[in-house]
C-alpha cells in the first residue's frame, strides 16, 4: 500500500463495512477483479475525515456503513469490460431496470476512470447502531436511475429526512457529493486528485 494511504478500521474501528465488490451481491453478480479482502483503504486526510462523521453520528446512535472506498483501476476496467458485454444482464431487474445497458457509459454510470481510485472517494450509508439497519434512502446502493440522484424528490418524508442527514454531516466534514448518487462522496482538497492507483485491496 502506498505512502498516504491507511485501514479505515485503524481510524475508525467501530465502522460497519459492506464492501460489495469483494463478494458478488453487486451490480455485475460476481467478485471484482482487485478486491483481494474486505478491507477499507482510503487515504489518510480521507480516514480522519470519516472520523469526524462517525463521531458525530454516535450522538444520535447511528453509524457509518460502507460499501466501498479506494477502488482499483483493474476494478473499473472489469466495469467496462462488462459494460461493452450487451448480453450480460444477469443483475439487470435489481440494479437498473429501467436503463438500456448499451445507455450506461452515455449516462454516465460506467466511466473509464473513477475518483474512488484517487483514494478519497467513499460510497457509504448510515446505519441505526443498536439494530444495525441501514436508514431507509429510497433507493438501494449502486441503483442505476434518477430515483438515486440527490436531488430526487420523489420519497417519503422520512427517505428524505435520511438523506438530507447523510448529505448534511458528510458536507459539514469535508465532502462533497457526486449528484447522481446519494451515496458518493470525495474529500474536498483531496490529496491524490486526478492519481489513478492500482495497487490491489489487501
Amino acid at each position: 500500500m502506498p505512502k498516504g494511504f491507511v485501514y479505515v478500521t485503524d481510524y475508525v474501528p467501530d465502522i460497519t463495512l459492506e464492501l460489495r465488490y469483494f463478494c458478488s451481491d453487486n451490480f455485475i453478480g460476481t467478485h471484482i477483479d482487485g478486491y483481494e479482502a474486505e478491507k477499507c483503504i482510503l487515504s489518510l486526510q480521507a480516514a480522519k475525515a470519516l472520523q469526524k462523521v462517525q463521531s458525530e453520528l454516535k450522538k444520535q446512535n447511528l453509524g457509518i456503513k460502507v460499501f466501498d472506498a479506494y477502488r482499483p483501476q483493474r476494478a473499473v476496467d472489469h466495469f467496462r469490460r462488462w459494460a461493452r458485454d450487451i448480453n450480460d444482464t444477469l443483475m439487470k431487474q435489481e440494479y437498473y431496470p429501467d436503463v438500456a445497458k448499451k445507455d450506461l457509459f452515455r449516462l454516465q454510470y460506467i466511466a473509464t476512470q473513477s475518483r474512488h481510485s484517487s483514494g478519497s472517494t467513499v460510497d457509504l450509508t448510515i446505519i441505526n447502531l443498536k439494530t444495525k439497519k441501514e436508514l431507509d434512502m429510497g433507493s438501494s446502493y449502486d441503483f442505476f436511475g434518477k430515483i438515486s440522484w440527490v436531488s430526487y424528490q420523489n420519497l417519503s418524508k422520512k427517505q428524505l429526512q435520511n438523506r438530507k442527514l447523510l448529505q448534511e454531516v458528510m458536507l459539514k466534514n469535508g465532502f462533497r457529493n457526486y449528484p447522481k448518487e446519494w451515496w458518493h462522496f470525495t474529500l474536498r482538497g483531496e490529496p491524490y486528485r486526478n492519481q489513478y492507483f492500482d495497487f490491489p485491496v489487501r
